[in-house]
């Protein structure tokens, strides 16, 4: 397993918090590189897996239904209240309010991991 990488602010710099709603997008074929498989995991103020209403603490490359926009790329929606039921396969459920954080792992991490000339993508504030 390479080290986390651990995400807990947003694009502009400022601390990730539940009571915003937020996106996380993978450019197409910009999926954490792993040979065996990558999770995204979230975290409340505490560092204690977020307990919500669709039980899922984390989304991976295993998690099925992930959906994908027109060009490839998928979008994960990071909030408290569902996105949509057209969107909840890509939610990550954040707590209501507070601070919260995101930790990447890839196990059997790709060479560009281990060279770390991949980056994860940055979390954006949905306005």
């Amino acid at each position: 397993m390479s080290r986390p990488r651990l995400l807990a602010t947003d694009v502009e710099g400022r601390p990730l918090d539940g009571a915003n709603r937020d996106t996380l997008r993978f450019e197409k074929g910009a999926l954490p590189p792993a040979n065996e498989f990558w999770s995204l995991t979230m975290y409340d103020r505490a560092h204690n897996l977020v307990d919500n209403p669709i039980n899922r603490c984390a989304i991976r490359d295993r998690t099925t239904g992930i959906k994908q926009e027109v060009d490839g790329s998928p979008i994960l929606y990071l909030q408290s209240t569902s996105p949509g039921a057209d969107k909840e396969t890509n939610w990550l459920p954040t707590p209501k309010q507070g601070a919260f954080s995101l930790a990447l792992r890839t196990y059997g991490p790709g060479e560009r991991i281990v060279k770390q000339t991949w980056q994860p993508p940055t979390v954006k504030k949905v306005p």
